[in-house]
């Protein structure tokens, strides 16, 4: 192939791929001064928020009783740098006001106060992450301890994700925790929505493969399998074919149901209280309570 036959193809390919019919809703024109969504420091946040939330087991080995606190009050300091400027880019990201204009003034303040919020939510975050690491460990006779569970288990770092995650949506944050929930998804193999519901005592065995989809209402001391699916059975349309976006469409499981591997609930359906389902089950039907369904 000639230099020239090279250059023409090279500069072709430019050409295509630059046209603005080819980039409908592909494109994120940047605004100067406006700050991107950055996964180095959205994981950076993650990493300071497990060593909050377990400090021993995430962080800085060397914690003890004597500086415990003087760790937990630098990590917060710095997590909370992080994630004000993290909760800002979401907010200019998804902003159409002040285009070509930097940041919206009104925006930092607004970044701050939130970013502040949600730190001082992380004692009750951590309370019911231990309620999920006890449910872990008494649902698992292969545990040995709370420990291993901790650093160990799947679960509990991608309920790490999503509860902090689940916070900044309660918060009006826009993308942030999306991006949070599918980083635990890359870790984890565990897909949770950050705007699904989950109670406490919650877990998910071995964890590869679940879903949880964003509109699910889950109740206290649930437990899922690997592969468990809980997902939309459809979409209602509007007027121009396209799915009607916000309405409840995932499944509700209200208290003590335990859902087997590969199992797949669809819909807004209920799992009613202390309902089994079985492995590799299809369910589009409401279960009165205490009931099964199996395969036979």
């Amino acid at each position: 192939m000639s230099t020239e036959h090279l250059t023409q193809i090279l500069a072709g390919t430019t050409e295509k791929l630059s046209r603005h019919e080819s980039l409908k809703e592909l494109f994120h024109q940047h605004r100067d001064g406006d700050p991107l969504p950055s996964g180095a420091a959205l994981k950076e946040i993650i990493e300071l928020a497990r060593s909050i939330l377990f400090p021993g087991f995430y962080g800085k080995s060397t914690v003890n009783n004597t500086t415990l606190k003087y760790h937990i009050g630098v990590n917060i300091e710095r997590m909370h740098h992080l994630l004000t400027e993290q909760v800002l880019a979401g907010l200019c990201f998804m902003d159409a006001e002040g285009v070509g204009q930097g940041i919206p003034l009104y925006r930092r303040p607004q970044a701050e106060e939130t970013a502040a919020k949600l730190v001082s939510r992380l004692p009750e975050i951590r309370s019911v992450l231990a309620t999920d690491v006890e449910a872990a460990y008494n649902g698992d006779p292969a545990a040995e301890s709370w420990g291993e569970i901790i650093s160990c288990y799947p679960v509990i770092k991608a309920l790490v994700n999503y509860r902090i995650a689940h916070e900044l949506v309660k918060l009006g944050v826009p993308l942030i925790p999306r991006i949070i929930t599918e980083m635990a998804h890359s870790e984890t193999g565990i897909d949770i929505h950050p705007a699904a519901e989950i109670g406490h005592h919650f877990t998910i065995d071995h964890g590869t493969g679940v879903v949880i989809g964003a509109t699910c209402i889950i109740g206290n001391n649930v437990k899922l399998y690997q592969g468990v699916t809980l997902g939309a059975k459809s979409f209602p349309l509007d007027d121009n074919g396209n799915p009607i976006k916000g309405i409840p469409r995932h499944p509700i499981l209200e208290d003590d149901v335990i859902v087997y591997s590969n199992a797949t609930i669809l819909g807004r359906v209920t799992i009613g209280k202390g309902c089994v389902v079985g492995a590799n089950i299809w369910v589009t039907e409401d279960m009165e309570p205490m009931s099964k369904k199996v395969k036979k």
